[in-house]
């Protein structure tokens, strides 16, 4: 296990659904690793966020993004390839997490070069067990890059 981070570790959160968000938040309040959770509510947000750009000028750098794929303005497998088709955002590590488990949206989501693809459990025991279980890889054992 690592020691935890003088910063929080930083984590953008791209999702539409407040009910999600405040899950996720929930999960992420308890976790053992001081954390930050960022929200944006569609794909064009969040690419904004991730340049600092827009109302996101002057944004922390991101070390972790948890990306849903059903988004408003722009789908989360175009914001995947555009995150990591870009020399500055392609060493994020990107977590697709959503509601879908077509394999067509795996398989895509991991040619795209997702770190990993999560599928949403519908019950609220088993979401919170889905977020810490990511939490503990994530935040305790992997070792995230700092920008």
């Amino acid at each position: 296990m690592k020691d935890n981070h003088a910063a929080p570790i930083q984590i953008l959160l791209v999702e539409d659904s407040p009910g999600d968000v405040s899950l996720t938040r929930e999960a992420l309040q308890s976790a053992r690793v001081a954390n930050e959770l960022n929200v944006a509510g569609d794909g064009e947000e969040a690419l904004r966020y991730l340049r600092s750009q827009g109302e996101h000028i002057g944004s922390k750098a991101t070390h972790l993004v948890l990306l849903d794929l059903n988004l408003p303005k722009m789908g989360g497998q175009e914001v995947l390839e555009q995150i990591k088709n870009d020399p500055a955002l392609q060493h994020i590590p990107v977590i697709v997490l959503t509601t879908s488990a077509d394999e067509a949206d795996i398989l895509r989501s991991y040619q795209l070069h997702a770190n990993a693809y999560v599928t949403k459990p519908v019950a609220f025991g088993e979401f919170l067990h889905a977020l810490s279980a990511l939490e503990g890889f994530w935040l305790q054992i992997v070792h995230l890059p700092a920008e």
